[in-house]
């Protein structure tokens, strides 16, 4: 039912934690699976720097959190704006038809936290 990349990044997570000085935090959630996301960025010269991420959720949606974090950091913010719930899907070799939406809320989480930071930014 998963695929060897999703096993990987659900039983051994990368960047998971908290970063009390992000530059930018974002959240999202599906009140219908449970699921809640929070992604947190570091920016230095419009480019992520660090990314951590906390989630409650099942295995898909800590896979793609995980995912996420990796895909992203050395990405400028034009570039992570770009990432996507198929890209995301695609990078950990495909999840389950029913679990697409948890793709849905790494791509979302990362476009709100790049949001944020724009925002303080004044941009």
């Amino acid at each position: 039912m998963y695929s060897e990349k999703v096993m990987d990044h659900f039983t051994n997570p990368r960047n998971v934690g908290v970063m009390d000085d992000a530059d930018g935090i974002g959240e999202e959630g599906n009140p219908v699976c449970g699921d809640a996301m929070k992604i947190f960025i570091k920016v230095k010269d419009d480019v992520i720097t660090d990314i951590k991420f906390q989630t409650f959720g099942c295995a898909s949606a800590i896979a793609v959190s995980s995912m996420v974090t990796e895909v992203a950091k050395g990405m400028t913010i034009d570039e992570a704006m770009k990432v996507t719930k198929q890209s995301l899907a695609d990078a950990l070799d495909g999840l389950p038809p029913q679990k697409m939406h948890c793709s849905n809320l790494g791509a979302d989480a990362l476009h709100k936290a790049i949001k944020d930071y724009r925002n303080k930014q004044g941009k």
